[in-house]
């Protein structure tokens, strides 16, 4: 079975509107293998190229009949699973998120234990910040939003 049949046939199982990374198909084949059939399928219009290394099946809205966008939230943590980031809600969410303050970001901001970036995904942009471990303390948990929200 060639690499592009491979991909194709992890590709139809996986849900529709979702980012994935190029990493999930390392086993398949080389990596030049692997980069010229994903090209090949969004060229084809069976993926959608999302951002550098990021794809994902088109989705149409029942609405309108056009493609939907990806949501940058997903999109941005996808990219930090790839890279092996931790990644933290900002302060001033968390606060929202508690109940304890009504402001909200403009833009979405988290912190990360990686490199402080932006990513943009069409006219959306979501911003990550390199933070100390003390920021990053028990990340993705309610008890992690609760710190985060009194560092703020």
């Amino acid at each position: 079975m060639s690499v592009a049949e491979c991909i194709s046939k992890r590709i139809k199982h996986m849900q529709k509107g979702k980012p994935f990374t190029k990493a999930v198909f390392v086993e398949v084949g080389s990596r030049t293998s692997v980069d010229k059939a994903l090209s090949r399928m969004v060229q084809s219009g069976v993926l959608e190229r999302v951002a550098r290394g990021i794809y994902m099946r088109p989705k149409l809205s029942e609405y309108t009949g056009k493609k939907v966008r990806a949501n940058p939230i997903a999109v941005m943590e996808a990219v930090a699973r790839t890279r092996g980031e931790t990644i933290q809600v900002h302060g001033v969410e968390a606060a929202r998120r508690l109940g304890i303050s009504t402001q909200m970001q403009v833009l979405p901001t988290y912190y990360t234990s990686g490199s402080t970036r932006e990513i943009k995904i069409g006219n959306a942009v979501v911003r990550l910040r390199h933070s100390s471990w003390q920021r990053l303390q028990q990340a993705g948990t309610q008890v992690g939003l609760a710190l985060t929200a009194l560092l703020y």
